[in-house]
């Protein structure tokens, strides 16, 4: 399985500034919302905007965050050359973990099309 490395992930202020001000594709549904910008890296890497606003638990922030690792994992091969900031929305308080990979199934398989 693909690991996670610091080099994979959005981590300054200015990263995630980049992909909010100018995404180059989105894809939304009722659990999630994907900004993706190509980068120039040769390699993707994920951010993530997990809110407190509308998950209020952390157990809950954390399941999220763990799912979107996981399954960005199982897709670097397929997402090359890309910044992608993942969001919560409010329809993700109640979403069941098989929702939340199949949610996020879709959305990596509109991105790679990139």
């Amino acid at each position: 399985m693909a690991g996670f490395s610091k080099k994979m992930r959005l981590l300054t202020a200015a990263d995630f500034k980049r992909v909010f001000d100018a995404p180059d594709q989105r894809s939304v549904d009722h659990l999630f919302t994907l900004l993706v910008r190509k980068n120039d890296l040769g390699y993707s890497r994920l951010g993530m905007a997990i809110t407190k606003k509308r998950l209020k638990r952390a157990v809950d922030r954390n399941r999220a965050k763990r799912i979107i690792r996981e399954t960005f994992r199982g897709q670097q091969d397929k997402l090359v050359g890309v910044d992608v900031v993942v969001m919560n929305r409010n329809a993700l308080v109640n979403a069941e973990n098989i929702e939340l990979f199949q949610s996020l199934a879709k959305h990596w398989s509109r991105l790679g099309k990139l």
